[in-house]
């Protein structure tokens, strides 16, 4: 039973091995009615300066909190989700329920995001000891695969999680990493549109994958391949946007009172569009405030981004919004060759997104990089790949 005003501890999070040893007590402590968790970056110090005056760990602690977890600031002002023993054990239960039972994690995110602490918290419910992957020098397939070994030594189901651009560095790393991979009874992937090639391309592969929706709010992925984990529910809101309601469900922001209505009669708004079918499945077309109005149509640039990394001399996309004196906005879009020797046309682009969408959604300016701006959580950053384009004012 947890206790109001109860300690609020901070764990610099590093991004070795080490992060088990370092936080997992912490997890496990937290969700047994201890001490609530706040997990910071063991990056840069005004990161966490940041965090810490936004969060103020000694200031009185809402009821109920296990957990503080930072959203991304990639939008502005950070906010902490306030996450309740009970909310977190609700989503890793239902998560393995979905899954086919208790099993070893490999840990392939960073734990100060949700994704990588519910691989934590996962364990601690689950019972098993996860695996974590050196992340110091970035992501390495090699790395994946040398840890999956330990994964692997025992008896026990094997699961990990990974964002759409690990899954497409283990794909073509090689023999080993995609034998790792292959290996897993599940491989989650999320925090952001997977193009449906790279999705078949796995399932061709031999992968397990499992495509999940959700965020911070919600402990994470809450529908899992379309359709809402046991116990969660999901509508739209008249203008498509996403709501979610559930026992996962956050119970609000750290110190922002002024934020209440995020948390509706017990439903989250999402910033994200999306429809649902008549067997009640999901489709996220977007978030959206990621939508460009150009020439008087809405153009999700969550579908450019897909559209455009569906072509053949494509690796990666990622698209922005610009003002347009006569569109209105253009849409622009940034593109990893497949091949850097031979990158692709803005005409043959344009052409491959117009064969299954409308004109407006064909990009008007293409550019080509060596790898597109991220998160440190992973996701792809619309916000640092305007800046780096010149474009930090559209």
């Amino acid at each position: 039973m947890h206790t109001p005003n109860r300690p609020l501890i901070t764990v610099e999070v590093p991004l070795r091995p080490a992060v088990v040893p370092r936080l997992l007590p912490a997890v496990a402590a937290a969700l047994s009615g201890g001490d609530a968790l706040l997990p910071l970056p063991a990056g840069p110090a005004a990161v966490r300066d940041e965090l810490l005056t936004e969060f103020a760990p000694r200031k009185p602690l809402e009821d109920g909190v296990a957990f503080i977890v930072p959203t991304s600031g990639s939008t502005g002002r950070p906010k902490g989700a306030l996450l309740s023993a009970a909310a977190v054990r609700a989503s890793a239960t239902a998560t393995l329920d979905r899954l086919g039972g208790p099993g070893r994690w490999l840990l392939v995110l960073p734990a100060t995001h949700i994704a990588g602490l519910m691989v934590l918290a996962r364990s601690v419910v689950a019972g098993t000891e996860p695996v974590a992957v050196d992340l110091t020098g970035g992501f390495d397939p090699e790395l994946f695969a040398a840890a999956s070994v330990k994964v692997f030594a025992g008896r026990e189901r094997r699961y990990t999680a990974l964002v759409p651009r690990q899954l497409s560095a283990l794909l073509d790393a090689g023999a080993a990493p995609l034998s790792a991979l292959t290996g897993y009874d599940a491989v989650l992937v999320g925090g952001g549109p997977a193009d449906e090639a790279l999705l078949a391309r796995a399932r061709k592969a031999g992968v397990e994958v499992v495509t999940t929706y959700g965020m911070t709010e919600t402990c994470g992925g809450c529908v899992y391949d379309g359709v809402p984990l046991d116990g969660v529910r999901v509508e739209l809101t008249a203008g498509g946007r996403i709501r979610l309601a559930g026992p996962m469900l956050a119970s609000g922001y750290r110190l922002r009172p002024d934020l209440a209505e995020d948390f509706d009669d017990g439903w989250f708004t999402t910033s994200d569009l999306g429809e649902l079918d008549d067997d009640g499945r999901l489709t996220v077309r977007g978030r959206a405030d990621d939508v460009a109005v150009s020439g008087g149509e809405n153009v999700p640039l969550a579908a450019v981004d897909l559209a455009v990394a569906g072509h053949p001399g494509v690796a990666e996309a990622l698209s922005v919004a610009v003002p347009d004196a006569d569109w209105g906005e253009r849409v622009v879009v940034a593109v990893v060759p497949a091949d850097p020797g031979n990158p692709p046309s803005l005409d043959d682009v344009r052409a491959h997104v117009r064969e299954r969408h409308p004109v407006a959604y064909a990009p008007k300016e293409l550019h080509v990089l060596d790898q597109l701006p991220t998160l440190p959580g992973g996701k792809t950053d619309r916000r640092a790949l305007a800046a780096r384009l010149g474009l930090a004012d559209a």
